[in-house]
């Protein structure tokens, strides 16, 4: 398979040097010097006690790159504006776009069904742009339960799981989420098709949309929030307020929500992506997490009294950061 990966960091990047590692043919989109280490080094995967080493083609220009069988775009959510304006060279008539991404998508209501079904997100997608340049027929959704790091330009280092969840957004298995899937089993990971693949975004989101705002208000670790009888209690009404309006669209949180804060806790003294992205003055996700989650309460009807107070105080240290727009 042709495989462009768009966005080639640490989730991207893992994913490209074991599809290169299998053999399929993988080029990377990527930016600044780890860009440049692409070109002059190849790239590195860290993983259990070795280093693969692979030179897919790397370029910041698309139409450098061709028309691909997929393209993942693995990106963080502020960034998908400027996906959706430079991704046509690599779309074939067939080419799938599969989304790689944490937070709820600007595509959730693609084939969800129901009252709400076609609609276009205006917290994660105000203007269309990413309904316009990533068509909602070549959507594949993606749900990533892995870890992994960039120690240095052109490097990656893996250091948890190894699951990719895939779904049509219409529900359903069809032969190029097959398709892909194969791929990435036979390169050494796991995938699985969900028949709904909402469902899968949901279940992560409850963790991301609490405790990754949380910690960056508080510089807590996943396992530090969970042991501190206060922020843990904080988390928990944030999921609980998620959970009571996932409910109304037959959302099911797959556990309690004890539970999830305690899958979270696993991961140890772990930075959620949120809190390194502070750390590193990159743009967070918080409209993907919060916004996104208070948009789909308010079709319904329920509250989210907490959510909302922890939105104003992220979306104020984002702004005094200078990382979203005043």
């Amino acid at each position: 398979m042709r495989i462009c990966i768009f966005g080639a960091g640490a989730i991207g990047g893992y994913l490209g040097a074991m599809l290169a590692e299998a053999g399929h043919e993988i080029s990377l989109v990527a930016r600044g010097a780890h860009l440049q280490a692409l070109k002059s080094n190849g790239l590195a995967l860290e993983i259990g006690g070795r280093t693969l080493k692979s030179r897919p083609r790397a370029s910041a220009e698309t139409v450098e790159l061709g028309p691909q069988d997929h393209v993942i775009v693995s990106v963080k959510a502020p960034a998908l504006p400027s996906v959706a304006k430079t991704i046509r060279p690599l779309l074939g008539p067939e080419t799938t776009i599969v989304t790689a991404l944490n937070g709820i998508p600007w595509w959730f209501f693609q084939g969800f069904g129901g009252a709400h079904d076609g609609r276009r997100l205006a917290s994660v997608d105000p203007d269309g742009t990413l309904a316009r340049g990533l068509e909602a027929r070549r959507i594949i959704g993606c749900v990533v339960h892995a870890g992994c790091s960039v120690p240095a330009p052109g490097v990656i280092r893996h250091s948890s799981g190894d699951l990719f969840i895939l779904g049509e957004p219409a529900g359903g298995e069809s032969p190029r989420v097959r398709a892909l899937a194969q791929a990435i089993t036979g390169s050494g990971l796991r995938a699985e098709v969900h028949p709904r693949i909402q469902q899968a975004v949901w279940m992560k989101l409850l963790g991301n949309m609490s405790m990754g705002p949380v910690s960056i208000l508080t510089g807590g670790t996943l396992l530090g929030m969970a042991r501190d009888p206060g922020l843990r209690k904080l988390c928990a009404a944030m999921m609980e307020e998620a959970v009571a309006a996932g409910n109304r669209f037959g959302l099911d949180p797959g556990m309690t929500i004890e539970a999830r804060i305690d899958l979270g806790a696993k991961l140890g003294e772990f930075k959620p992506s949120m809190l390194q992205d502070l750390e590193k003055n990159r743009p967070m996700e918080l409209d993907a997490f919060l916004a996104a989650t208070i948009e789909l309460a308010r079709l319904v009807d329920v509250p989210t009294p907490t959510i909302e107070t922890i939105q104003a105080l992220c979306l104020h240290k984002a702004r005094v950061a200078g990382l979203y727009p005043a």
